[in-house]
């Protein structure tokens, strides 16, 4: 009997605590689903009785592979959303590349000029094609002549025209016309206080912006510090296409939110940004202008001055599409007036005719041609080399 009641005490005692656990338990179950807080995924406190994981809102998530793949692709997304900075090819490889280009193209100047003068017979007939050949290719009256006449007398004394001689003749001729002693460097070693100031000026739809984008990534693939002032203030899409080329390698770019804003205001304020961040060089984008539009011009001259009440402007290209020929000689006069040009820029230079601009306005304004553009390509501008170029027009 005894027995009997010590086992019955034991089961109600067994069960009087298997029943008050119960309500702890699931307490404690009903807190973890409700806390709002932090939770780490690593710590063991966040795993449930189930071994799932609990959200910071109490929703539990089975721990299933499946269930975390949405939280992986976010975090994907979020990496490729992020700028990709690219990395612009080198100067030396653009140089080959762009002579390689041009020597392919149709340029009638040196072929032109090698069929000519590889004749059996070099009669007066044959000196005036050489002369309309030099003449369309825009090198202008007075070089034309300075060469024909050079051409005839080398010829004269030859005596024989094999294509080695007289490709020998031409290249040499060339290169003296293209003046290799010219100082084709830009202007972009920073001050001891401030950054190198550059100006990029031209007529409308020679490409100033694009020249500008791809010009920073020549800088930046010297390893140099740019910062982009977008002065172009009347065309609405051009501070939005500057920046966008900027971004690409890093480059920031200081614009106004204004349309139509003063432009000279908008480059004091880059070079002034440039100062402070003390990078190395600042470049500054103007506003397409007609050469015969005297208020704009002047507006130019203005932009100069007000850069210049913080940091002289070290360099000022003028860009140029080479298939206008002689018009472009035209609009480097007149800009050369206004701001003093130290460089020109040929875009366009793809093997025309027109190659033969390059003499006509360095003779004319005793300014070299600095950079070359050949195509449409993000790195396809290069710098101004007279001996690639003339080989690149007789190969």
């Amino acid at each position: 009997m005894n027995e009997s009641l010590a086992i019955i005490l034991t089961i109600v005692v067994g069960l009087a605590v298997i029943g008050g656990f119960i309500p702890v338990l699931l307490k404690a179950r009903r807190n973890s689903q409700n806390y709002t807080g932090p939770r780490d995924a690593n710590d063991p406190a966040s795993l449930d009785g189930d071994g799932s994981f609990a959200s910071s809102t109490g929703t539990l998530l089975e721990d299933r592979p499946e269930t975390l793949a949405p939280a992986s692709e976010t975090a994907v997304e979020e990496v490729q959303a992020a700028p990709t900075l690219e990395k612009p090819l080198p100067v030396e490889g653009r140089l080959v590349r762009l002579r390689a280009r041009l020597s392919k193209s149709n340029n009638a100047l040196g072929k032109g000029l090698l069929a000519l003068l590889a004749r059996e017979t070099i009669d007066e007939d044959v000196w005036e094609e050489v002369e309309e050949t030099l003449l369309l290719a825009d090198i202008g009256t007075d070089s034309t002549m300075e060469l024909v006449d050079v051409l005839r007398e080398r010829v004269k004394v030859l005596g024989v025209r094999s294509p080695e001689h007289v490709q020998a003749m031409l290249r040499e001729e060339l290169i003296k016309l293209v003046d290799p002693t010219m100082d084709r460097s830009l202007n972009i070693e920073r001050h001891e206080d401030r950054p190198a100031v550059l100006m990029v000026v031209g007529v409308n739809g020679v490409g100033k912006t694009t020249t500008v984008g791809k010009l920073a990534r020549v800088l930046v693939a010297e390893d140099k510090d740019v910062l982009l002032g977008a002065a172009d203030t009347f065309r609405a899409a051009a501070a939005e296409q500057l920046a966008t080329w900027g971004a690409r390698v890093g480059v920031p770019t200081v614009r106004s939110d204004v349309d139509g804003a003063d432009p000279a205001s908008v480059a004091f304020e880059a070079v002034k940004a440039g100062i402070e961040q003390e990078v190395d060089v600042v470049m500054i984008d103007t506003a397409g202008r007609l050469q015969n539009k005297v208020g704009l011009m002047d507006e130019l001259g203005k932009v100069k001055r007000v850069i210049e009440k913080q940091a002289t402007v070290d360099e000022v290209l003028l860009v140029l599409d080479a298939t206008t020929g002689q018009n472009g000689l035209t609009q480097a006069k007149v800009f050369a007036e206004v701001v003093n040009i130290t460089g020109i820029v040929l875009t366009k230079l793809d093997g025309t005719a027109k190659g033969g601009i390059v003499v006509a306005i360095q003779k004319t304004l005793g300014v070299p041609v600095k950079l070359i553009g050949l195509g449409e390509g993000a790195d396809d501008l290069a710098p101004f080399d007279a001996e690639n170029f003339v080989d690149a027009l007789l190969s």
